[in-house]
């Protein structure tokens, strides 16, 4: 159950220029969590995807601080 499942097209040429920019990384890592979202909505005892989407989440709140903190800075 995705509220807004807009889907974002990259084309592979973009794909490959940004792919170490932090903002390519927390649209990627936005994307993992729903799929891993929408996996333990029919598996809720699989502990090992739960422990995963926790450490995704993480990264993901500790790349949102640092763009947060750079855009603050200009």
């Amino acid at each position: 159950m995705v509220k807004n499942s807009s889907i974002y097209v990259i084309s592979q040429k973009e794909k490959e220029e940004n792919w170490g920019s932090v903002e390519f990384q927390v649209f990627n890592f936005t994307n993992k969590i729903r799929r891993l979202t929408l996996h333990l909505e029919l598996h809720k005892k699989d502990y090992l995807s739960q422990r995963g989407l926790r450490k995704i989440l993480g990264k993901r709140q500790r790349l949102l601080a640092y763009l947060s903190k750079k855009k603050k800075k200009k």
